[in-house]
């Protein structure tokens, strides 16, 4: 495993942050393909054309599309300003082999339930030729870290369901699933699921409900 450093976001960052994120958007592509392949062949015949022009039109892309050119405009515009200017936020990278090879960023959940101080995790990506390094972990424990200083009784993060690689590894590092939803119609047509995912940190267990 090649030695990795994780330290706070700098604005020399910026564009690998840029390009890691886009990159780990594009995977959906392939993984909600491979999604929709393993839809049973029965349910598949019954949609009939509707799947058909789905594919061939692409609009099933559009969402994350527009996800990637939001974020660009909002909180990777400026991420120091997003992240590193207001207490209860940061933003990470992980450096291997002498460059930004994974990205992490976290934020307080403004409208979280009452007596709930909840962090929520953002862009977690990491680069496809340092995949197995366990940077991924390593970002994530890296806000579990600071979670805990930060006082937060509970860490959110929402993944697709085609994301099985993050999903295994949230679950594995302890978190919880908590709902479920679709981004729209048509992603419910193909089952294409939103999960939201809870970190309880042990002094909220603790305390009780």
């Amino acid at each position: 495993m090649a030695p990795h450093h994780i330290r706070k976001y700098q604005e020399t960052d910026h564009k690998r942050v840029l390009e890691l994120f886009s990159q780990g958007m594009v995977e959906h592509v392939p993984a909600t393909v491979r999604h929709m392949l393993k839809l049973p062949q029965t349910f598949l015949l019954l949609l009939g054309v509707p799947v058909t022009l789905l594919l061939a039109s692409g609009s099933w892309l559009l969402p994350w599309r527009k996800y990637v050119v939001v974020c660009f405009q909002t909180d990777l515009a400026d991420i120091t300003k997003s992240y590193l200017r207001a207490r209860g936020s940061c933003f990470w990278v992980a450096e291997s082999g002498g460059q930004v090879a994974g990205i992490v960023g976290a934020l307080p959940v403004k409208d979280a339930p009452p007596g709930r101080k909840q962090l929520q995790l953002f862009h977690l990506s990491v680069s496809l030729e340092h995949r197995g390094e366990g940077l991924g972990k390593a970002l994530v424990m890296t806000v579990l870290q600071f979670a805990r200083a930060q006082g937060y009784s509970e860490i959110v993060l929402d993944t697709s369901i085609v994301q099985q690689a993050a999903l295994t590894l949230y679950l594995r590092m302890g978190f919880q699933k908590t709902g479920e939803y679709f981004y729209n119609k048509v992603f419910r047509l193909v089952y294409l699921s939103t999960i939201r995912l809870t970190y309880f940190l042990p002094s909220a267990q603790e305390g009780g409900p």
